[in-house]
């Protein structure tokens, strides 16, 4: 099935915006949801809404069913070993900060290293500035080719014996760069750290097998991957996660409460305090389910044809300027740019009146705005409902805004 018959289950995609077509490049900030994971989620609440695991009538039966189901599809999905493996969370933030307060809480220590790069989104950087400043830890950055990768050489003189937890992002939200996390990961392993992954915007565009990456922790966002918003998980591998401590405590997530000391209940759940996302699992577990049927491979070969269309039709235009990997076949389907003498705001605002939707700002990545000398940057992201019209689309509308700035200055 082709890009353009899948927009046919994309119900929002079908309409106008300000006198135009919609035309929707802004997925790495969240992606558009099939009629599938909506209907999931409305028959949920119409048909199954209960709470889980405690209740013993029917619908709680049905609905503890369908959210360890949706766990279940989740473990398939990245190939992790168990169910125990994965915990869900609100997203890859709250992934990443659990890893970062539960197991470098327990592990990092004053004078350790913490290793990040340069393109990591705040998500990734801020968990682990907050680490290091609470242990007296040394942070340390992965420099960056020019071309916005990275070099094993320049990781391998960055992780040391020293180093505890190196965390990087597979594929970069502004640069569309592929990182080699199983390259890194042994690096890591190496040195005797562990390896965490904030794989927001992996999951949703390539095939995830977390046992081949090795990486000890992978993070990811429902959102991101035709899922509802607010459900996310966090795969652990289940050595690690039986020794680590909560950071919530409260109901769901407990064994045993006494007057003044309490335990907790076994994996996953000992980290799922609280009324889960019953209804954003079920909707993540439909969202898994059409993304299998299109297939991984497929998605990935799909946003390599558009990125490399994007870049030949895009870098025709004089004055345009394009961030990242010079190839399609070497990124993701994100392209981040800056027109000359125009702000990234006004190319946006333009771009919107001729209902064409992209991102511009920081994306929540100013060290890499820093890095590529730049405040703010203009951004097309691609995903399985989008086609090469789209791109002709954006050129055409880019060369509009071009001249209409030109005309004004």
């Amino acid at each position: 099935m082709n890009a353009a018959e899948l927009r046919k289950y994309f119900p929002i995609l079908d309409q106008e915006v300000n006198g135009h077509p919609l035309v929707y490049l802004d997925s790495a900030a969240t992606s558009q949801k099939p009629v599938q994971v909506i209907e999931a989620v409305n028959e949920y609440y119409q048909k199954h809404n209960s709470n889980v695991h405690r209740g013993v009538h029917t619908l709680g039966n049905r609905a503890t069913d369908l959210y360890e189901g949706a766990r279940d599809k989740v473990r398939s999905f990245i190939n992790a070993a168990s169910m125990k493996e994965i915990v869900f969370l609100r997203g890859t933030t709250t992934a990443l900060n659990l890893v970062a307060q539960s197991y470098g809480g327990a592990n990092v220590q004053e004078g350790d290293e913490i290793v990040i790069t340069y393109m990591e989104h705040h998500s990734n950087i801020i968990p682990w500035q907050q680490l290091a400043k609470q242990k007296g830890a040394v942070l340390k950055y992965i420099p960056l080719q020019p071309d916005g990768t990275i070099s094993i050489e320049d990781v391998r003189e960055t992780v040391t014996s020293k180093t505890k937890i190196v965390s990087v992002m597979m594929v970069s939200n502004v640069l569309g760069t592929i990182n080699p996390i199983e390259d890194i990961t042994k690096i890591a392993h190496e040195n005797g750290a562990v390896m965490v992954v904030d794989g927001a915007q992996a999951a949703p565009h390539l095939a995830i097998d977390v046992q081949k990456l090795d990486c000890d922790f992978f993070a990811f966002s429902g959102h991101k991957m035709c899922g509802p918003t607010g459900i996310g998980v966090l795969y652990g591998k289940q050595a690690l996660l039986e020794k680590m401590e909560p950071v919530e405590f409260g109901g769901e997530m407990i064994d045993f409460v006494g007057l003044y000391e309490s335990t907790w209940k076994e994996l996953p759940w000992k980290f799922e305090g609280g009324t889960p996302i019953i209804a954003g699992a079920v909707g993540l577990g439909a969202a898994i389910d059409f993304l299998n049927e299109i297939g991984l491979d497929a998605i990935e070969q799909h946003e390599h044809k558009l990125a490399a269309y994007a870049l030949e039709k895009l870098s025709a235009i004089e004055g345009f300027s394009i961030y990242g990997p010079p190839n399609g076949s070497d990124r993701a389907g994100v392209i981040t740019f800056n027109l000359d003498d125009v702000h990234p705001h006004d190319v946006a605002t333009v771009l919107d009146a001729e209902g064409i939707a992209v991102r511009a700002g920081h994306h929540c990545a100013q060290p890499l705005m820093k890095w590529l000398d730049v405040s703010a940057t203009a951004r097309a992201s691609f995903y399985v409902y989008n086609t090469e019209e789209d791109i002709d689309r954006l050129a055409a509308s880019l060369l509009k805004t071009k001249e209409y700035f030109s005309d004004v200055f």
